[in-house]
């Protein structure tokens, strides 16, 4: 995944693309790169590294006044994380500059072509054959958009372009397969972006761009066609967050900020949910009572966070309204010959709407007839637009990589879609369903407690700064957020960090046990007395191999003590819903964690916030 960011119009180009690239350096951090079209000539610095970098060399060169610039910010995939392979990317003549974020899946022959006929590259990357190309198409189609509809007519994979061309210095060209492009749409200039946050400085009037469409915009328009030249169909919306919701609002990171804002993304999710008799809505819910009760299983696709969410979903589900539900790996579907059909109801979970591996597992689902419901917070996103129905979590902007109240609104979304089923299938009554939505209308207030009583949390981090091993185990829903909980670990801290189902232990994990070893375990509420035992024993287990155990468990249930060298109290929840207050003093323990041992909490190492090719 990498941002991009295009304008045109009456500002400093640099200033704005700049802006933009700083709101979007979570999406990739290996380089980054401008280019401004200056008269009869393009301008351009790049440099490896985080773009404080790219500001450091910008001081130490003279670029030129212009109102017409592009500009990105890479997560390597092709090529190292090198100033050569920096983008943007110029053709031999320096006329064409170009920001790509995909793969381009045919880049060797292409590339072996234009040696061929004595182009020269510079780079290691799959990029940089877009700009000799689009050079070369000029010459035979001299306007830009057109060049760009027939290179794009040669490209194989999933890809953004964003493209200029010194001798059309009032215009840039974007054009998308597979990949995020959004329009913004200005007074007097226009905008591109792989996320809204890119030129949410400026307007908050958005355009939705389809499946291969070019997008040309100047400063006193936007003409969107397709690949093959027909005008296209766009759908205009409006961003209703603003500039100060990308912010990091006083917090030292993004994630900070982000555990911060969960109460209010809990109760974002939840909000406007019931109509005035009480029955649940949902934002687009465009399959039909009919159509929900036909569905006679429920597989759950997503990755990395998501899933475990997704995971979560399944013992709600299936608890609420007795249809089975099967939670699966996105990138693993659709090779695994999955048997679904018209009856089949495919949930889909991605924060951004673009994971390239979700996005294909639900194409592939459709082909095979299957209904498609996604959980997304991105308005606009692909994966909402190949879906037949939709729940935006409504959490708002997410920039840390490690996802926070991306999960713990996920997971609510989850619910109203159990729920919801529940409602169309009469699994459960009206008052039944109501008295589960005040419960998770209480949640926001319990998690604002763990929030301000982190102190102890935090203490244990700078306990355990020295620990190179960790596990987690839980049962029923704590074991998804045992899994959390590893993960975080993993991507902030680079500890090792395993998640197991407590019952596992002594399958072969327990073996990982030795004296010091930090074990948390998250314990279910005492209402599950069977389970409740069960984990209790564990705790005992683990402790009498010299583990140092830490215990989540919740207020009043001191049956735990004797064996816990750590006692993280939690709110007093129902079963079901335990997992959206267990999992934030896991959260707040690996951001500390990952502090205290010196790393960048938003941007760690080899990570981006969305995978957007496969």
């Amino acid at each position: 995944m990498c941002g991009i960011v295009g304008y045109v119009g009456h500002r400093q180009a640099l200033d704005v693309v700049m802006g933009g690239l700083k709101r979007l350096e979570y999406r990739g951090y290996d380089s980054g790169g401008v280019a401004l079209v200056d008269g009869d000539h393009i301008t351009w610095a790049k440099k490896a590294g985080k773009l404080s970098n790219l500001e450091g060399a910008l001081k130490e060169r003279s670029m030129p006044a212009s109102t017409t610039g592009i500009g990105h910010t890479r997560w390597a995939t092709h090529g190292g994380p090198t100033d050569v392979n920096a983008h943007p990317h110029l053709d031999s003549s320096e006329r064409v500059a170009i920001v790509h974020n995909g793969i381009i899946e045919n880049f060797a022959e292409l590339r072996a072509e234009l040696e061929s006929s004595g182009r020269e590259m510079v780079s290691e990357t799959d990029s940089e054959i877009v700009a000799h190309l689009v050079r070369d198409q000029l010459d035979v189609t001299p306007n830009l958009t057109d060049a760009v509809r027939a290179v794009c007519a040669r490209l194989e994979g999933a890809f953004t372009l964003v493209i200029t061309d010194a001798e059309q210095p009032d215009v840039v060209v974007g054009a998308r397969r597979n990949s995020p492009l959004v329009v913004g749409r200005g007074d007097g200039e226009n905008f591109l972006g792989s996320d809204v946050a890119a030129f949410i400085d400026y307007t908050r009037d958005a355009v939705e761009l389809g499946q291969d469409q070019v997008v040309t915009i100047t400063a006193d328009g936007i003409d969107v066609v397709t690949f093959d030249g027909e005008p296209a169909e766009h759908r205009d919306y409006h961003v209703d967050w603003d500039v100060s919701a990308a912010e990091k609002g006083g917090h030292e990171w993004f994630m900070l900020k982000e555990i911060a804002e969960q109460p209010q993304a809990v109760a974002d999710t939840l909000l406007g949910r019931r109509d005035p008799d009480g029955r649940l809505v949902l934002d687009e819910m465009r399959l039909s009572d009919d159509e929900l009760r036909d569905i006679d299983k429920i597989i759950v696709i997503a990755c990395g966070t998501a899933m475990y969410a997704g995971l979560v979903a399944k013992y709600a589900i299936e608890h609420w309204t007795r249809i089975p539900c099967e939670v699966e790996v996105a990138s693993e579907f659709r090779y695994r010959d999955p048997i679904i059909d018209r009856s089949t109801l495919v949930v889909s979970i991605s924060q951004s709407g673009e994971t390239m591996d979700t996005l294909m597992a639900i194409r592939y689902a459709r082909q095979q007839r299957a209904r498609v419901l996604s959980i997304c917070n991105t308005n606009g996103s692909t994966i909402p637009r190949e879906s037949d129905a939709v729940i935006y979590t409504h959490a708002g902007p997410e920039i840390a990589v490690a996802s926070t109240k991306g999960f713990l609104s996920q997971v609510v979304a989850c619910y109203l879609l159990g729920l919801y089923l529940a409602q169309v299938t009469g699994a459960k009554y009206g008052d039944e369903i109501s008295s589960i939505i005040a419960e998770l209308e209480e949640v926001p207030a319990g998690i604002q407690r763990l929030i301000d009583d982190a102190g102890q949390v935090r203490k244990l981090a700078a306990d355990l700064e020295s620990s190179r091993s960790f596990l987690f185990l839980g049962r029923h829903v704590g074991y998804p957020v045992a899994l959390e909980g590893a993960l975080k670990l993993k991507e902030l801290a680079y500890v090792h960090a395993e998640g197991f189902a407590a019952g596992e232990l002594k399958h072969g994990p327990i073996a990982l046990v030795e004296d010091g070893t930090p074990v948390f375990v998250v314990v279910p509420p005492r209402g599950r007395d069977q389970l409740h035992e069960k984990v209790v024993s564990n705790i005992q287990e683990v402790r009498a191999r010299g583990a140092r155990t830490i215990v989540l468990v919740e207020d009043g249930d001191d049956s735990v003590v004797p064996y816990a060298d750590e006692v993280i109290r939690l709110p007093k929840v129902p079963t079901l819903l335990q997992p959206l207050v267990a999992t934030v003093p896991l959260q707040i323990f690996a951001c500390e964690l990952a502090q205290i041992m010196g790393h960048d909490v938003d941007q760690p190492r080899n990570l981006a916030k969305s995978v957007t090719v496969e």
